[in-house]
């Protein structure tokens, strides 16, 4: 949820509140989130912990002092080549083309999910037959 006040839509990105224990909880899973309150900051693709007083006055002054724009397609200026070419590869595609693209990438994801599933059962089936074979011989 997207909070107002005099950050709202500030050059440097937005100060948002993610219930964790909802709809928010992937989000929170995906960038290490185990406690609450928890304070992140940072590029979005590695967000970083705050540490510090969690007053607002100590908050504001962090943020004036320590954040700052960052590569994202509304400032590619401030991409490097890499980047750039990764962002502007997916800005040129249809709304129906980058689903297609998000679906074919869950798609994989879900198989390897599943695959990592089947094995993990095929090496606990082997422990028990391996543990089985043991007692019996012990025995």
């Amino acid at each position: 949820e997207k909070l107002s006040g005099e950050w709202a839509g500030n050059d440097i990105g937005l100060i948002a509140e993610v219930d964790c224990t909802t709809e928010g909880k992937p989000l929170c899973d995906a960038n290490g989130v185990k406690g609450f309150p928890t304070l992140k900051y940072g590029d979005p693709a590695s967000l970083e912990d705050y540490q510090g007083a969690r007053t607002y006055d100590a908050l504001a002054k962090f943020a004036t002092e320590n954040l700052k724009p960052v590569c994202s397609p509304a400032k590619i200026e401030l991409c490097d080549d890499e980047k750039k070419a990764a962002i502007e590869k997916y800005m040129v595609l249809s709304v129906g083309e980058l689903d297609t693209a998000i679906t074919a990438e869950e798609k994989k994801m879900e198989e390897a999910e599943a695959t990592f599933k089947d094995e993990v059962q095929k090496l606990q089936d082997s422990y028990q037959k391996l543990t089985a074979d043991k007692d019996e011989v012990l025995a």
